[in-house]
């Protein structure tokens, strides 16, 4: 059979990670110094010591002879194409990353990437939020991505400003009650 027609279950493939979404299209990837530190130190551990400890066990598994049931070399050559994928993953990201740096707008008080920014809904639910990097929100954190619909509503908006918000239960006015950023580092 020609292996066209066939699919490949170990399949490279390049497409980015699934944990994170994609990048919507002719947008920068903005990030915090934070965010892209700890990018980078995540694909520095992949190169400098785990991927090395995985190709040492695949290895020895494989010098063990039969490989088709060999679980220590099975599991390792997924493992390694599981570190792989995430290293040109990060790879990618890192390469088109365009660092901002929050601080800068420290003491303003209109909505940029990197606000901390509370805001009260029509309901009266006060809500506190921090814009970041596609890669770097965690909502468990109150951190939501700047490409967000709630991050792209207030986004430019300054405090005491009324903007809308598109919900799947119509369209909602949110009041911005504070912007606030980390104070810039000082050199010591």
């Amino acid at each position: 059979m020609s292996k066209a027609f066939t699919k490949d279950a170990d399949g490279d493939e390049d497409g980015d990670d699934l944990s994170l979404p994609p990048l919507p299209a002719g947008t920068r990837n903005y990030m915090t110094p934070q965010g892209y530190l700890r990018l980078r130190t995540e694909l520095i551990n992949l190169i400098d010591t785990e991927r090395p400890k995985v190709v040492e066990i695949v290895h020895w598994a494989a010098s063990n002879g039969d490989r088709s049931e060999n679980g220590d070399y099975i599991y390792g050559k997924k493992r390694l194409r599981e570190i792989d994928r995430r290293i040109r993953f990060l790879t990618k990201r890192l390469d088109i990353a365009e660092v901002a740096d929050p601080s800068q707008h420290h003491g303003s008080d209109q909505v940029f990437f990197g606000a901390t920014v509370t805001y009260e809904t029509q309901a009266g639910v006060s809500r506190t939020i921090t814009i970041k990097g596609i890669d770097e929100a965690d909502a468990l954190q109150g951190e939501v991505s700047w490409v967000s619909p709630v991050a792209r509503a207030l986004l430019k908006s300054r405090e005491g400003d009324e903007v809308q918000l598109m919900t799947p239960g119509g369209l909602e006015q949110l009041e911005v009650i504070q912007v606030r950023y980390p104070a810039p580092q000082t050199a010591h």
